[in-house]
């Protein structure tokens, strides 16, 4: 199966930390969002493609069926009602349709990394004095909040506070995608509030609001339109540059790991911390990263192993033996903060052990 010739203009391209190339058809349904949500990966320079996007399905002679859902060949699935058809073909992949695109390339891509060495993972990144510093967690846990607080720190740097990649060699590579502001960080980010119209709710309600903004983030990266209008009349809805939430201040591409603090908001009354085996944080980081994954992100890589396309052992199994390679012989941590703090008094708690952790990590590193 080939793929259609695209003009330099016709297309945009992204080199994702020299390991996976995309290029997405500029008249794709998802190409202004994939132009956003990949621009810090975006290049001029053309080359083959690792993952191709666009609207142009390919033909799946005697496909099978899964019920009403799925139409599959041993290298390509269609998604009946999503109308999106993905394709493994060798070393590359090709996502087309008129439906989710977006959703679908974060486990594709997820996957494609994984064959050159690096798997992905929901997390907030961060350096410290040349060193990474790798915060996996679940949405709402004060990631955010706790990047803010840590770059106003002398040595620190941002890498990404959503999604980012671990290489087997224990290379962190970041990933800046724009961040999305929250109200209850209007506090923690003063200046991307100034000059705003006013918010649509009145601050008294802010904290039912952030509820509401962390279950509506998937629909407001999935419809640029929405996104547009939302931050346009309204400060609860806010996706910024990290230059423009950290202005002057430095972002680091990669870097090597030095240690990964796995946060979880739990029933406690008092934050606390304690050591994790390597394979535990693998486990966790592998499952939260799945977890977290908007819903048909989920069932892209249940319908891909459903096919036998991309079977369970070898999605899990590839990216356990990277996340293992990587994390073998680093410092691993579990730091529990209470689900009743709020993002401020939670990040708070986080970096104060980030700062007690670090030294003694750092002097076994040296």
């Amino acid at each position: 199966m080939q793929t259609k010739t695209k003009t330099k203009s016709s297309a945009l391209h992204f080199d994702i930390h020299g390991r996976v190339r995309i290029r997405v058809d500029a008249k794709a349904p998802a190409a202004k969002q994939l132009q956003s949500m990949l621009a810090c990966f975006a290049t001029d320079t053309e080359g083959p493609a690792d993952i191709v996007v666009d609207d142009g399905p390919e033909s799946m002679p005697d496909a099978g069926l899964l019920e009403h859902e799925l139409a599959y060949t041993g290298t390509s699935v269609r998604f009946q009602a999503d109308r999106v058809q993905v394709v493994r073909d060798a070393e590359q992949w090709r996502i087309h349709g008129p439906g989710e695109l977006l959703t679908s390339v974060v486990p594709v891509l997820d996957a494609a990394m994984v064959g050159r060495g690096a798997a992905m993972f929901h997390a907030a990144t961060m350096a410290y004095r040349g060193h990474a510093i790798a915060l996996p967690a679940a949405g709402g846990t004060g990631k955010t909040s706790t990047a803010a607080k840590l770059m106003r720190r002398e040595g620190w740097s941002f890498m990404g506070d959503d999604w980012a990649f671990l290489a087997e060699d224990a290379t962190l590579l970041g990933y800046a995608k724009p961040m999305f502001i929250k109200p209850h960080h209007r506090a923690i980010y003063p200046h991307l509030f100034e000059g705003v119209r006013k918010p649509l709710v009145p601050s008294g309600l802010s904290g039912s609001v952030g509820r509401l903004t962390t279950v509506v983030h998937p629909f407001v990266i999935r419809y640029p339109r929405l996104a547009d209008f939302s931050r346009r009349w309204s400060p609860e809805h806010r996706m910024v540059e990290a230059g423009t939430a950290f202005p002057g201040r430095e972002v680091t591409t990669s870097a090597p790991l030095a240690a990964a603090v796995y946060i979880e908001r739990f029933e406690g009354a008092r934050s606390r911390i304690v050591e994790r085996s390597s394979d535990w944080m693998v486990d966790r980081m592998i499952g939260n990263f799945h977890i977290e994954m908007a819903g048909f992100s989920q069932r892209v890589v249940t319908g891909l192993a459903a096919t036998s396309v991309v079977p369970w052992r070898e999605h899990f199994g590839a990216k356990g033996v990277v996340l293992s390679k990587a994390l073998d012989g680093r410092p691993c941590h579990l730091l529990q903060v209470p689900s009743a703090y709020s993002a401020d008094e939670a990040s708070d708690d986080i970096v104060r052990y980030l700062e007690e952790l670090l030294p003694s990590v750092l002097d076994e590193e040296a």
